[in-house]
């Protein structure tokens, strides 16, 4: 098994495990404090245009999907801030229309990009080094951010309009929250895909939340969850060459539903 390590291939897998983790456990942690797990959703399948702008006229694919990404993610904050409660539409307007302008852009494409599904369902043992090299600089952005920002960012994410008293700018740090939700999309798309990125947005962080007391333990913990669910996908679906964003959420929910049965057995005793 260790003779594995030796490929290129298998290195970069592991590099881009670790940057995704870290940015996942980070971001998903913001994401559901805020309950903006829908909006997460809306913001990774928008970024699908992005993918298919970025095919139809030859451009990495990482710098189209991030540019439409941050897109969405700025419209959907003027939304959230100008019409809170109608917010769920306007996130499916977004959803289906990035799919839709990415599918139109596809289509427009001559010939058939089989490297286009990688996007879609993750494949992170066909990450490239110059996609590890913008997922860091993602990475370091997020993790800048997030340490400037923290106490506000803590204060924000568990009350809002209390933050909002105390003179907090709650509109720029809203901005803020789905902008690096919107870079942790980018990040992860190698590795699970856009269809799955949710699922690695949340299951770490509840089970973090059961052996944290803060929201930087609860960041820390996701983070090293996410990193084994990462790790244990990527051997599974190398061993049994499945694919391996599928590979990655499938261990993750095993262990989400082992655990919650677990917890559910032990808070009755």
């Amino acid at each position: 098994m260790l003779e594995l390590l030796s490929y290129p291939f298998i290195q970069n897998a592991l590099l881009a495990g670790f940057f995704v983790s870290i940015a996942v456990g980070v971001i998903g942690t913001l994401v559901v404090a805020n309950k903006t797990v829908f909006v997460a959703g809306g913001i990774a399948h928008s970024a699908y245009g992005g993918i298919g702008m970025a095919l139809y006229f030859s451009l990495p694919f990482l710098l189209g999907t991030t540019v439409f990404a941050l897109l969405a993610a700025l419209i959907t904050a003027f939304f959230f801030l100008k019409y809170p409660h109608r917010i769920d539409t306007f996130i499916g307007v977004m959803w289906a229309f990035g799919m839709a302008i990415g599918i139109i852009f596809v289509d427009l494409t001559p010939g058939y990009n089989v490297d286009l599904m990688s996007y879609l369902f993750g494949s992170i043992l066909t990450v490239p080094s110059s996609d590890l090299i913008f997922m860091g600089i993602l990475d370091g952005i997020i993790l800048l951010a997030v340490t400037l920002f923290y106490p506000t960012l803590l204060a924000v994410s568990y009350d809002r309009e209390y933050a909002k008293v105390r003179g907090v700018n709650t509109v720029f740090y809203t901005v803020l929250i789905y902008v690096l939700t919107a870079l942790t999309v980018v990040i992860a798309i190698r590795s699970v895909g856009l269809i799955l990125v949710i699922a690695l947005l949340t299951i770490p962080v509840y089970i973090a939340e059961n052996f944290s007391n803060s929201l930087g333990k609860t960041m820390v913990y996701s983070s090293l969850l996410s990193l084994v669910f990462i790790f244990l996908g990527l051997g599974f679906s190398y061993e049994y060459n499945l694919t391996s964003g599928a590979s990655i959420i499938l261990v993750a929910t095993a262990i989400f539903m082992l655990f919650f049965i677990l917890r559910r057995m032990f808070a009755r005793d």
